[in-house]
């Protein structure tokens, strides 16, 4: 039997999720990262630019997620107020203390990456910034695709050479996978997938390492659940004055 298209888009997410979760060394430093930085009470922060930036979203205020998550998400550098502006705007430089305007990055935190290309200012300059303030960055990429091209910040380094770990979706250049007859472009993109599947195993296997040394993280739960508004309540008191987006 012939394999439709999304039976074979299926197939190359299924080889991509295998080769990912392959990383046991990174994954496993990665979490124990973020363990460390919720132990010492810390903070995850997450930031991407266009599509990656539903990766920082993905772990925040997120049913089976930890609450002390602080997403950067800055309109300029999404897709929904002008998403051909946010492709220019994530090339230009200066945009560092604008992220962190409104919180202070210590050696206690962990700052995650989501970055395809890795080779845009925007991604390059946080990793940066954070390893100066003496922050773990974890790097989410498409290897394939960031050592195929030249940066575009001035330092000539791409995200991949600044992470203290470093993540690969084992994208195609490009990220779109599949070809199909009588289309001359690719279609089927994997980062997204592939990102968000890396980046709940970091923070499940970072529970399950605080867990293991008797430590509870904060956690929220469904709020559409009987039980989950109470219990995200007690949370959203406690953090709301310190997560400007809750």
């Amino acid at each position: 039997m012939v394999a439709t298209a999304y039976q074979k888009y299926q197939l190359l997410l299924t080889e991509k999720i295998k080769k990912a979760f392959q990383q046991e060394r990174e994954i496993r430093e990665a979490a124990t990262h973020i363990a460390n930085a919720l132990k010492n009470k810390g903070w995850i922060y997450a930031c991407g630019t266009g599509h990656s930036h539903m990766l920082a979203e993905e772990v925040f205020y997120r049913a089976g997620g930890f609450a002390r998550v602080r997403p950067l998400l800055l309109p300029k550098l999404m897709l929904h107020e002008s998403a051909t502006g946010s492709t220019v705007e994530e090339r230009k430089e200066g945009y560092a203390p604008l992220l962190f305007q409104d919180y202070e990055l210590t050696e206690s935190d962990v700052l995650i990456i989501s970055s395809n290309s890795g080779r845009n200012s925007v991604p390059i300059e946080l990793a940066r910034f954070a390893q100066e303030k003496g922050a773990k960055v974890i790097v989410i990429t498409n290897l394939a695709h960031s050592q195929s091209v030249s940066s575009r910040h001035f330092s000539g380094l791409k995200l991949y050479q600044l992470g203290h770990v470093v993540l690969d979706n084992f994208g195609e250049i490009g990220d779109t996978a599949l070809y199909l007859e009588g289309l001359t472009t690719p279609i089927g993109p994997t980062s997204t997938v592939i990102g968000t599947a890396i980046l709940q195993a970091l923070c499940i296997e970072a529970t399950a390492q605080l867990l293991a040394q008797g430590i509870v993280p904060d956690i929220f739960t469904s709020s559409n659940s009987d039980q989950g508004a109470a219990h995200n309540e007690a949370l959203l008191e406690a953090y709301k004055p310190l997560v400007k987006m809750l």
